[in-house]
């Protein structure tokens, strides 16, 4: 099968990864409404299509928090990602460096910091939750810092985690003891080319930023077990001016979905927020990315910079979600799902499309730059 559209991804990556690895990447909570209104919510912007227009020349680049990039798009941090290839952050991390985009690691990688940055020449961005070992927290900081991390993505939409259906029914989480990794273990049997790749030559499957607190015990129960105890439900915004004091690069907030709260993470001095309802993964029913990005837009877009996620399958998507108000957007499922089914190759060639699918989107609503897409391209309908 040769993928022509991220949704072709999905696929590939459904047919190569054992269910618990699957539905974990591609679930949400509870019924997973959120979920689905990411996508459908997004798909169903209008956009005006202007014709005879010069469209010959179109130009993506857009700067970030002083970092020049290609196009307006980020590959966003995902927990576990790099259990989906062999070393996968790293596969990930080179193809956005190629395509001259951000890379954001996840606390809860599978390749840790040190390694991500041996695989690349340029910094990348780390994603960071506040939890209860501060003393650790401190200790990412230092490593960030060390690895030379251009920006720290800080989410604060995860008090405590949310309850997914598709991981308990996979073997993921809720089967204590043996029984969860004999589930695993017949899922993995079955996708040969996975166990051999990942499975075997990938070892080793430590969690490598947060490996020294497992203190040996890494399989993904004492994960999910150590999550568990150390997502901080008692944290407020003052403890977030302690996130502020303790780094001094561009911060990013990443999980907002109310223009009040979008007011105190500027407020807060940071210099970026994502509108993201966490893919889907968190409260089941909140309020989709594409609703809450304008409200937000105007709220604090003039104050610091405006990203989201949440739903995005296409270039097209991209237009919309800049149109709609962002600055631009991470990318979530869609690297996730290109990274299982192509490797580094996969990844650097979704990349491609969704490059190749703005300029189309660009060229057929008029606008040869993306500081031209505004509101003004949306269609009343």
């Amino acid at each position: 099968m040769k993928a022509a559209a991220v949704l072709d991804y999905r696929e590939l990556a459904r047919r190569r990864l054992p269910r618990f690895l699957f539905d974990y990447i591609d679930g949400g909570s509870y019924a997973e409404v959120t979920l689905r209104r990411n996508v459908s919510d997004l798909e169903h912007i209008p956009l005006r299509q202007r014709v005879l227009r010069d469209v010959s020349v179109i130009d993506l680049s857009t700067t970030w928090f002083g970092q020049k990039l290609n196009m307006p798009v980020a590959l966003a941090p995902i927990g576990l990602a790099g259990l989906t290839a062999r070393r996968g952050e790293v596969q990930a991390a080179r193809a956005a460096e190629a395509a001259g985009i951000p890379f954001c690691l996840s606390t809860v990688s599978a390749c840790p910091l040190p390694e991500v940055a041996k695989g690349v020449t340029k910094p990348f961005w780390f994603q960071l939750y506040m939890i209860r070992d501060r003393a650790f927290m401190v200790d990412l900081l230092f490593q960030a810092k060390a690895t030379g991390c251009s920006a720290l993505v800080f989410t604060v939409d995860m008090p405590v985690p949310g309850s997914r259906y598709r991981d308990m029914r996979s073997g993921l989480a809720g089967a204590p003891g043996p029984m969860g990794a004999i589930r695993r273990f017949g899922q993995a049997l079955v996708r040969p080319d996975w166990a051999w790749d990942v499975g075997l030559l990938g070892r080793p499957h430590v969690l490598g930023n947060v490996a020294p607190v497992l203190q040996g015990n890494t399989g993904l129960e004492d994960f999910f077990a150590w999550m568990r105890a150390n997502f901080d439900p008692t944290v407020t915004w003052k403890d977030l001016e302690w996130v502020r004091a303790n780094w001094t690069g561009p911060l990013i907030m990443k999980g907002i979905l109310d223009p009040d709260d979008a007011r105190l993470v500027a407020d807060l001095g940071a210099d970026g927020l994502i509108v993201s309802n966490h893919g889907g993964r968190q409260l089941d029913g909140a309020i989709s990315s594409t609703r809450a990005l304008p409200p937000i837009a105007d709220a604090v877009g003039d104050r610091l910079t405006v990203l989201s996620d949440g739903g995005i399958r296409s270039g097209l998507d991209v237009v919309r979600m800049l149109a709609l108000g962002a600055k631009g957007v991470l990318l979530g499922r869609a690297w996730a799902y290109a990274l299982a089914g192509g490797g580094q190759a996969g990844v650097a060639h979704m990349l491609r499309l969704i490059e190749a699918e703005m300029r189309v989107a660009m060229a057929l609503t008029g606008v040869t730059s993306v500081t031209e897409i505004d509101r003004s391209l949306l269609a009343a309908i």
